[in-house]
């Protein structure tokens, strides 16, 4: 189902995702209380749900690369929020565990993102809301982490 509507071409959606994504990092990296970045608060909340998850599956739950995961891990490690232990069963594996000062941040950083939601979502229905939630998710069907294993462009696979 393609909108191909003259208004929804001009909506310039490109430039508002990417004003938002940037604005709203920015703002809560500056949050006083923040103690830390929106990404090592992503990798809390992953190990919040399951602790001791494998670096490549935390890293592909925060759709980021090998390198990336890599950096993010030992950010928060030196920062005492997590510690990485060698996998028992792949000696080449490392997995990732809160720490109980990673615990404790995890929920200040849970209640700083109902607020922040609470704020994003204000002044709009559930179903706007539920429209945008859907019309973000598609993004990342759309535009695949990696193009080279999209099955619209590898029918192959």
């Amino acid at each position: 189902m393609r909108n191909k509507d003259a208004a929804a071409r001009h909506h310039r959606l490109i430039y508002l995702l990417n004003v938002a994504q940037r604005r709203l990092q920015r703002w809560m990296a500056a949050q006083p209380e923040s103690e830390v970045t929106p990404a090592q608060a992503g990798l809390l909340f992953i190990l919040g749900r399951q602790d001791g998850v494998l670096m490549g599956e935390a890293g592909a739950a925060l759709d980021m690369g090998p390198a990336g995961i890599s950096g993010l891990v030992d950010r928060t490690a030196a920062a005492r929020l997590i510690e990485r232990r060698a996998d028992r069963e792949d000696g080449r594996a490392w997995r990732v565990w809160l720490t109980p000062k990673g615990r404790t941040v995890l929920a200040h950083a849970k209640t700083s993102a109902a607020e922040i939601n609470a704020a994003l979502t204000d002044g709009f229905t559930s179903a706007e809301i539920d429209i945008v939630a859907r019309w973000l998710t598609s993004i990342q069907d759309k535009f695949p982490r990696d193009p080279a294993r999209d099955p619209a462009r590898n029918p192959e696979e």
